[in-house]
């Protein structure tokens, strides 16, 4: 039996509980708090010295032990086979991405069994190049005889060289792909930007799957990301069945250093032969019975993103009298869908950008709540970026959460200089409602869509407590009436993640089959926890990014410690 007695610091069990001085954890598993858990750990100390029973005494030194985080939204997968690439994260330049490409196709030479080995890379900026159209004749440039595919950071658009558009038969004939765009130049030949995953699979089904050692490699990469940020579960919001063998072989090599939720992928183009696939992958999963592996979500896009205009809107883009953006599901598809994965049990999550999304989505939730009865199910939007006055109220009467992503909510260069200018000022400046909707009464978690930006809560929880940059701006806060206060945003990036996840008390007193709760810090839980060198809700936001973690905890176990 292995038992730990935290002492000596702020013990923060969560917004709306009274904090702690004392804790003991017995098994991964919180017993005692105060009086009591000091009683415990007396006595078990006592035992101790007989010979039996020891006990390890954590002295928090001023620390802040609080719930550990949990990310609502994103794609770990993706993000830990970054390394797997050309490093192009932190160019500022096209010059300094051929520099990284063409320095890592001379380190990784394609042999004479594999001429094409294809380059595969992410995640550019696309906001260096005017309307991000980039050429393939620049990545042409330092690499002419191997494909190189690259992703921007927004995980919608790739960046491809000739030499790839020719394995994937895409030219001048090449007719416009249902949900993606293949921008052109003047003679109509391809330009070597692909839109939206209807143009992106293009390539990317030709490029095939990464090799297993790789996948391996990658999923140990994230969680280790995760575990030095503070976060324990991670909601993988886009996993298709080859990545459901990656994380089951992962999982059953006892290598996945968090918990991961999957969150299946329904494609409206191939919808009708994946339910039964994903009832498959859900059950597989099951009978592992890994305790760091669900399969109980099927995400959904409702449509893409502002930047490239994609993001679908009640009211027409700036750029363009009747562009509405893009509509993933067509008529009452999308209510057909989440009717059907709803009836089989799943947790919905749906991606919703643009106002007219977000109705949908919600339209489509309501129906399948009226079509299949009342149960525990949690429905989520991730994103809603543009939340419509008349849908605000709904989050909450249909009990779908919000699940947004915080570091977004500032003016940076992303958004002033791609979405503002797209949505125009006043549109633009009802971004990001988190204060209202959870002041409507609706449940907000949230996530951070890592890799598409920083996988740090810490770094988004500045950001939901300010609403500025890095450097201060604008004084005040944009849109300050959306700021959060500190107990309510360290909240949705622990507990309200936890009751996302079907993992607080809630979910077990409904008697759901997910597992153990975690989320708070109360006897019965497990001890996912993660220590702070300080009390944050004593620091100024823009100090929050630099504050350090010293430990975080899964299930008890220490699984990061800060180096001394």
């Amino acid at each position: 039996m292995t038992t730990t007695h935290f002492f000596g610091g702020t013990i923060w069990r969560g917004a709306g509980l009274a904090p702690a001085r004392s804790l003991l954890v017995r098994d991964g598993v919180i017993v005692a708090l105060d009086d009591e858990a000091d009683a415990s750990a007396e006595a078990l100390a006592a035992r101790d010295a007989a010979g039996a029973d020891p006990v390890e005494r954590v002295d928090l030194e001023g620390g802040f032990l609080m719930p550990s985080f949990g990310d609502g939204h994103a794609h770990p997968l993706y993000g830990g086979l970054e390394a797997e690439g050309p490093a192009v994260r932190d160019c500022t330049t096209v010059a300094e991405i051929q520099q990284a490409v063409a320095a890592y196709a001379a380190a990784n030479p394609a042999g004479s069994d594999d001429p094409d080995a294809w380059i595969i890379g992410a995640s550019y900026d696309p906001a260096i190049v005017e309307e991000g159209l980039f050429d393939a004749r620049w990545l042409d440039e330092v690499v002419p005889d191997r494909p190189v595919v690259l992703r921007a950071y927004d995980y919608h658009t790739v960046w491809v060289n000739s030499r790839a558009l020719e394995l994937a038969g895409i030219d001048a004939a090449t007719p416009e792909p249902v949900l993606g765009e293949i921008p052109r130049r003047a003679d109509g030949s391809p330009l070597g930007t692909l839109r939206e995953w209807g143009a992106v699979d293009l390539v990317l089904d030709v490029a095939g799957q990464r090799p297993v050692e790789q996948r391996m490699r990658a999923l140990v990469r994230a969680g280790e990301y995760y575990l030095a940020r503070g976060v324990t579960w991670v909601q993988d919001a886009w996993v298709e069945p080859g990545d459901v063998d990656t994380y089951l072989e992962a999982a059953g090599r006892g290598i996945l250093p968090v918990r991961f939720n999957l969150a299946l992928y329904a494609d409206p183009r191939r919808f009708a032969a994946q339910l039964p696939v994903m009832r498959e992958s859900r059950r597989r999963v099951e009978a592992l019975g890994s305790p760091m592996l669900t399969a109980n979500t099927v995400k959904f896009f409702a449509d893409g993103v502002i930047e490239s205009e994609t993001g679908a809107l009640l009211e027409p883009y700036c750029s363009a009298l009747h562009k509405h953006g893009m509509s993933v599901w067509q008529g009452r598809d999308l209510d057909d869908a989440v009717r059907a994965v709803d009836a089989a049990g799943f947790q919905v999550h749906i991606h919703a950008i643009g106002d007219a999304a977000v109705r949908q989505a919600l339209d489509a939730i309501e129906r399948a709540i009226d079509a299949n009865g009342p149960r525990d199910r949690r429905p989520v939007i991730a994103h809603a970026q543009l939340v419509d006055d008349a849908d605000l109220a709904r989050f909450a009467e249909l009990g779908v959460i919000a699940c947004m992503q915080p570091l977004w909510a500032q003016l940076d260069p992303l958004m002033t200089v791609l979405t503002v200018p797209r949505l125009g000022q006043e549109r633009a400046d009802r971004q990001y409602r988190m204060h209202s909707l959870e002041a409507s009464g609706a449940v907000l978690s949230f996530g951070s869509d890592w890799p598409v930006s920083s996988g740090a809560p810490l770094d988004g929880l500045a950001v939901a407590v300010s609403r500025q940059t890095s450097a201060g701006e604008p004084a005040g806060g944009w849109t300050p009436d959306e700021i959060l206060g500190v107990p309510v945003a360290f909240d949705a990036y622990s507990t309200a993640v936890a009751h996302q996840a079907f993992a607080d008390a809630s979910a077990e007193a409904s008697g759901s089959a997910h597992r153990a709760s975690w989320g708070r810090i109360e006897p019965g839980a497990s001890a996912d926890l993660v220590l702070l060198a300080r009390d944050p809700r004593e620091l100024p936001p823009s100090a929050l990014p630099a504050l350090e973690i010293r430990a975080t905890y899964l299930a008890g176990s220490p699984r990061y410690r800060a180096a001394a």
